[in-house]
């Protein structure tokens, strides 16, 4: 658990440094958040509690295993998108583009391999639907989902770290 947890802060750290990439993002000024996938993680991975979280109730106690499942799927979806992106023929500048979301790939590829995640489905982006023809419109697309990414990825951590003290272990389930 000790690599994960590393690994995942490494990934929070990355891609925070992503969102501060004056190459990747030069010239926007937009600060929209787009989600990529409709995932449960933030519900999954909530610690367990005696009440609704945010108007929603847990339907059952605490699962590491639904919220691994939850994170996997998510990185999974966003190693899918950023992946298309690397691949466009538009990029503004490719040699510059490229390496820093290279270098996330690898994290994400990192913590698939290295954390016993369940989830095991490949993620597929339907690139003509995805990306358009515009570099600057795909640069503010991707940047608003790696906002949304930069957000999952805390939840990511705060959950890893849950999961980490053994909390969850002693919380008597509600049910």
């Amino acid at each position: 658990m000790r690599e994960c947890s590393w690994l995942f802060r490494t990934l929070l750290l990355n891609v925070s440094g992503l969102l501060k990439n004056d190459v990747l993002w030069s010239g926007i000024l937009s600060d929209k958040v787009l989600p990529v996938n409709s995932s449960d993680t933030v519900l999954a991975c909530a610690p367990a509690l005696n009440k609704t979280l945010c108007g929603i109730q847990r339907k059952g106690p605490f699962s590491e295993n639904e919220c691994f499942k939850n994170i996997a799927k998510d990185l999974v979806d966003y190693e899918a998108i950023i992946s298309s992106y690397i691949k466009l023929q538009n990029l503004r500048s490719p040699a510059e583009e490229v390496p820093p979301l290279n270098r996330t790939l690898q994290i994400i590829h990192n913590l698939l391999k290295s954390c016993n995640f369940t989830w095991t489905e490949k993620a597929s982006v339907e690139e003509n639907a995805m990306w358009g023809k515009s570099s600057f419109d795909n640069r503010q697309k991707m940047l608003m989902i790696m906002r949304a990414f930069h957000i999952r990825t805390i939840t990511f951590n705060r959950a890893v770290g849950y999961i980490a003290s053994g909390e969850h272990k002693n919380t008597p389930s509600p049910f």
